[in-house]
């Protein structure tokens, strides 16, 4: 039994199992992905500050998807905590596959000729393609580093957990943000934006994105402590993934 009144097990001792709470993880999971894919690139916030950064000045520019992509990393890290790799690989899956169908979709209807007879559709079309037109290297950037980036976290993640017996939560919470997300911003940024910012630019905000995205999880380690406890206690697991295939090709348990 582990402390939240779980029992430990191998991954391969719940396969096949149903979970009462896995479906509705994997649902917000794949919403805040979409929403920050969505949503997020298209907008920079700066945000005034009351005293100067060398380098940066006396404001806070970030891209708006920054907020969503730490929460991403959280439901990450607490599927593979509570039921292992294997399940949390299928996630990801669910959630590339969902960015691919957005892709696709958003192209689709920019795509399709407005009607003349709108007149409403001579300013939405523009808007549209301004907030949804994303450039083939933004799109394949996102999506490459997505999905290198939350395997890494995951793998990195079940790997620590088998390695500490379990203990030390917020150790494998942040280390494997930092690695999961140091991956995604190294892969993302170059693919996206060589060639278009300058080198110093993209060290910069690749610095900039690693470092919040791994303070704010650092942050949120109360919470996932919660979310992780009541969650091994109402599913009455807690899988170890000492038996796992590691493989990402693959989506069954």
């Amino acid at each position: 039994m582990t402390a939240g009144g779980a029992r430990a097990l191998p991954a391969g001792a719940v396969l096949g199992r149903h979970f009462r709470y896995y479906d509705l993880i994997m649902a917000a999971f794949v919403a805040v992905l979409l929403c920050s894919n969505l949503i997020g690139p298209a907008k920079v916030s700066e945000i005034p500050l009351p005293f100067t950064i060398p380098g940066m000045g006396d404001g806070l520019s970030f891209g708006t998807g920054n907020l969503f992509f730490p929460i991403g990393y959280i439901f990450g890290d607490i599927l593979t905590e509570v039921y292992g790799y294997a399940r949390a690989r299928r996630v990801i899956w669910m959630g590339f596959f969902a960015l691919v169908f957005a892709a696709f979709m958003s192209s689709v209807i920019l795509a399709l000729p407005p009607a003349a007879s709108e007149p409403f559709n001579a300013v939405l079309q523009p808007a549209l393609e301004t907030v949804f037109g994303n450039t083939y290297r933004i799109v394949i950037g996102s999506m490459v580093a997505y999905w290198v980036g939350d395997f890494v976290n995951s793998y990195v993640m079940a790997k620590m957990k088998v390695l500490t017996g379990g203990r030390h939560l917020w150790m494998r919470t942040i280390g494997s943000t930092m690695a999961g997300q140091g991956v995604d911003s190294l892969i993302f940024y170059p693919i996206a934006f060589a060639g278009v910012w300058s080198g110093e630019s993209l060290i910069k905000v690749i610095a900039f994105n690693f470092a919040f995205k791994t303070l704010f999880e650092a942050l949120m380690t109360p919470f996932t402590y919660l979310a992780v406890n009541a969650l091994k206690r109402r599913e009455g697991v807690d899988v170890y993934d000492v038996d796992t295939n590691f493989t990402p090709f693959r989506i069954r348990d």
